[in-house]
């Protein structure tokens, strides 16, 4: 539990006001603010990571494991967690790699291995895809540390790693702290809720938006809080907030999340594209600017036209592979102004000549949007705004269970 506090920091010579809650956050000025009037304060922000003085006291002395990636850096000089800790004579015991790996390396569902960091001699043990040894390695802890980006789409499996750390953490009642992270995307709640549990998958773990709006720190209070562990279990947590974040606050990765997301358009744009996964159209996976066009090899498309191939780090499954596809160019959106739509989808299908091969992966589709009614209503020509006035009672309820476990001022 984080309770209500006020902290005055002195920062560049100004004074600014940080208040931090675990219940509903207040609306501020700067949450009414647009993006584009708030991109200053991303200069100014802490992460958890960079608090060093509030976690590490809870550290010291104890057996630590940690679950981390390449994006668990600490300060300005980008100096990885895992190195900053044994730096600190943390007795680091283990770091969990999620999908994509530690180094972040590993590209959408292949295997991540059971390995040992090169650097520091550390064991990497996996979470993703299971571990038949992942009880008795918490076992062996005091306490864990999660300290994973996430981009702010329930695709995004990161968030089903949080979830399965605090499950283990509840089992053996071993404390987390969350080292918490901006959400890149958190100026947004959208897209259909999954609530069917048919559609439960590591792609579409939680009964949330597909756009869902909060940080790692704050979900983990709503895991907790809506009591989605196994038997009904509370995680002990620690959250150790950002400083001058608000969910209006403009925020650009320092660090690739993962190899298919390299820039700010990109994730900006993750949301909106991510379901073209269930089809057979390329958005640029084996090309310099993944999730940034959108393409097929048909003339029908468009007279944008790239060649997808086989690149380091991307996935060994391209979609449209060494074949000139014709769609869209996205690169040149700014990516403060974009928002999550189906536009793209709705677009693409509306010109799709033979419409029956579109859905080439219809059950994936529907784990992706956690939902078959978006295909069906697709298949059926419904219009976006049809589509949308479909989820939104869904959608208002968890607008509304989202404000309890808020951190930081609404961007509304």
């Amino acid at each position: 539990m984080i309770y209500a506090r006020l902290i005055i920091i002195f920062l560049l010579g100004g004074l600014y006001q940080v208040s931090c809650s675990s219940g509903a956050s207040k609306k501020s000025a700067s949450s009414l603010e647009s993006r584009d009037s708030v991109k200053s304060e991303a200069q100014q922000l802490l992460t958890g990571a960079d608090k060093t003085a509030d976690y590490l006291p809870l550290l010291q002395g104890k057996k630590v494991g940690l679950m981390a990636n390449q994006t668990s850096i600490v300060g300005d000089t980008s100096t990885h967690l895992v190195d900053f800790l044994l730096a600190q004579k943390v007795d680091v015991k283990f770091v969990f790699a999620p999908e994509h790996g530690f180094r972040g390396q590993v590209e959408r569902g292949e295997k991540v291995d059971n390995e040992v960091d090169s650097k520091t001699g550390i064991p990497l043990p996996t979470l993703y895809g299971g571990n038949d040894k992942q009880d008795e390695i918490v076992q062996s802890i005091d306490v864990m540390v999660f300290d994973l980006q996430d981009v702010g789409a329930r695709f995004y499996t990161y968030i089903t790693s949080l979830h399965r750390v605090m499950e283990l953490c509840a089992k053996h009642n071993k404390p987390l702290i969350v080292l918490d992270r901006p959400n890149p995307c958190g100026d947004q709640v959208d897209g259909p809720v999954r609530s069917d549990d048919r559609f439960k998958a590591n792609i579409s773990y939680h009964k949330i938006a597909m756009v869902h709006g909060l940080t790692i720190g704050e979900l983990a209070q709503m895991i907790n809080g809506e009591r989605w562990l196994e038997e009904g279990r509370k995680c002990e947590l620690h959250i150790i907030p950002v400083e001058h974040y608000t969910h209006s606050t403009r925020y650009v990765l320092p660090v690739v999340p993962s190899p298919s997301l390299p820039n700010d358009v990109s994730i900006r744009l993750y949301s909106s594209l991510c379901l073209f996964e269930a089809t057979d159209f390329s958005i640029g996976r084996g090309t310099d600017f993944p999730f940034q066009v959108v393409g097929y090899p048909d003339r029908v498309f468009g007279d944008f036209t790239f060649t997808p191939s086989e690149k380091s780090g991307m996935a060994k499954h391209v979609e449209g592979k060494g074949q000139v596809n014709y769609g869209l160019d996205l690169r040149g959106i700014d990516p403060d102004q974009q928002q999550f739509t189906l536009r793209y989808l709705l677009d693409f299908y509306q010109k799709m000549p033979d419409k029956k091969r579109f859905f080439t992966r219809p059950d994936f589709f529907d784990k992706l949007a956690g939902t078959d009614q978006l295909r069906q209503q697709i298949i059926a020509g419904k219009s976006e705004a049809e589509i949308r006035e479909s989820w939104k009672e869904e959608l208002t309820a968890y607008k509304t269970m989202r404000k309890k476990y808020l951190l930081y001022p609404d961007f509304e």
